[in-house]
């Protein structure tokens, strides 16, 4: 049989004096409320005091619990407004990386134009001497030969000993040409030999690479050695080959014997270069049959 569901409180004090004191709160209330009912009848004015004093003697608790909702809202929204911020922080990041990738790309492009701006700045004499305009896409392996591949050849017009040039001085000459590409002798290769002068009082002397990235500068009269650095060399057009007045190189040490100077014009800087009939055609022929093999009569 299942028990009852309401127990009377038996023998125990604990439990008579709890339900006796809970009856008494329940009667009181009600009789309180009752009260209070009458007097809002009865007597609004003074309902309105006792209203106005329970108010005064419940704000410091509803300030309280006022404050209390207040912190926890604003942690919360604080706690949104970091997740937030990191979020947006992030975003900007990105955005700045995306911002500087582009700004590198722009200074690349100006610096290009530049170049391309430099090339279109020469002498109109050098424009109707331009063969083809191309790029310098690779260079040798070896640390005695100072030769570098051009982007175009044979169907551009581009054939050996012709000399090439980038905006800021000379380069070097073609030595073979193939369809769409050409080997370039560069300026520091030894055995590129190049007849220069020293401005602005013209003394000649003749450079020769040094197979190191560096130019030996030789005076003709080879008693005097009066190059001191920052002399400016520039091509002196003997030879035919180069036309004169190319700048060529800056002396940057004095040597007993003359002097080390580095090439004006940097290859590998050098976006494009401009490919150039030779000064005299009469000095391609010369210097081709020079660098021909002689026959030996002898075996014949």
């Amino acid at each position: 049989m299942a028990p009852p569901s309401h127990r009377r409180p038996g023998y125990s004090r604990k439990a008579q004096y709890s339900l006796f004191a809970a009856y008494v709160i329940a009667i009181a209330g009600a009789i309180f409320a009752a009260l209070i009912l009458l007097i809002s009848v009865a007597d609004p004015r003074g309902f309105a005091v006792l209203r106005s004093g329970a108010a005064e003697l419940t704000a410091p608790i509803a300030r309280f619990f006022d404050s209390a909702r207040r912190s926890v809202v604003d942690v919360t929204h604080n706690m949104e407004g970091y997740f937030d911020a990191a979020s947006k922080n992030a975003a900007l990041n990105k955005r700045v990386k995306a911002q500087a990738a582009k700004l590198v790309e722009a200074q690349a492009i100006k610096l290009e134009n530049q170049r391309l701006k430099a090339l279109l700045d020469l002498s109109s004499d050098e424009l109707i001497e331009r063969v083809a305009v191309g790029r310098l896409i690779s260079s040798t392996s070896s640390n005695s030969r100072r030769i570098a591949t051009l982007s175009v050849g044979r169907n551009q017009g581009v054939l050996p000993d012709q000399p090439v040039r980038g905006p800021e001085g000379l380069i070097g000459r073609i030595i073979e040409s193939g369809p769409n590409t050409a080997r370039v002798l560069l300026l520091s290769d030894p055995d590129n030999v190049i007849p220069v002068l020293r401005l602005p009082d013209g003394l000649p002397a003749l450079a020769s690479g040094s197979g190191d990235g560096t130019i030996a500068i030789r005076p003709v009269d080879l008693g005097v050695n009066p190059f001191k650095k920052g002399n400016i060399i520039v091509t002196s057009g003997n030879g035919g080959l180069y036309p004169p007045n190319i700048p060529f190189a800056r002396i940057i040490q004095k040597t007993p014997d003359g002097a080390l100077a580095a090439p004006l014009a940097n290859p590998w800087a050098s976006t494009y270069v401009v490919v150039m009939k030779p000064y005299q055609e009469e000095a391609k022929a010369a210097l081709s049959a020079a660098e021909t093999p002689q026959t030996d009569k002898g075996g014949e």
